[in-house]
């Protein structure tokens, strides 16, 4: 059987990337299998370049058919921001709670309406040290006024989904799985997968 590497050390991703590979005949390693592999530093300005990065060095260090993403989220009135330091936002030690505070407060005196907001995901395939593809995906909400619900993590408590009628943080992690960013890229690498596999 065919090993992919999901190239994360954060384990909750892990769940939710191996949740979403399900039906694909592949034994999914971790980062944590691996002794030694190497921190990469997302240090890109996109997305789409640090999830390349990722992939590309990981596979190289791997051996293996290697997966990494890039995802984080993108406040309009924000112009933007977190974006690529979505992880960071609060500082260097990936709070989520620090982060959604830093982002509530920046938001402060802004209407509902006016906190349009998008996540968006990379993911990229590499072997070898090779790009194989990389391909991406959002979905669009807005954020709400404080955290709701205890699910998912990083931003999910305060990005609310308007077909939901509820934030992330309040449904299953089925149900945001149907409709995620992730979900919408890893369903694009599923069929790239197949076809490599």
């Amino acid at each position: 059987m065919t090993e992919l590497v999901v190239a994360t050390t954060n384990k909750k991703k892990k769940k939710e990337l191996v949740a979403l590979l399900k039906g694909l005949n592949v034994k999914i390693l971790g980062l944590d299998d691996f002794k030694g592999a190497p921190k990469v530093r997302e240090d890109k300005k996109t997305f789409k370049e640090n999830a390349i990065k990722k992939a590309v060095v990981l596979s190289r260090f791997t051996g293996r058919l290697t997966l990494a993403e890039d995802s984080g989220l993108e406040v309009s009135a924000l112009g933007g921001l977190p974006g690529v330091r979505s992880a960071r936002f609060a500082g260097p030690s990936k709070n989520d709670a620090a982060n959604i505070r830093r982002l509530l407060k920046m938001l402060k005196g802004i209407p509902f309406s006016k906190r349009k907001a998008r996540f968006t995901c990379f993911a990229a395939i590499a072997e070898n040290g090779r790009l194989i593809k990389a391909v991406s995906a959002s979905v669009r909400g807005v954020i709400a006024l404080e955290p709701r619900g205890e699910s998912g993590f990083g931003y999910d408590p305060v990005f609310y989904y308007p077909p939901f009628k509820k934030a992330f943080g309040e449904v299953s992690a089925s149900r945001k799985n149907k409709v995620s960013h992730r979900s919408r890229a890893l369903t694009k690498i599923k069929k790239i997968l197949r076809e490599v596999l």
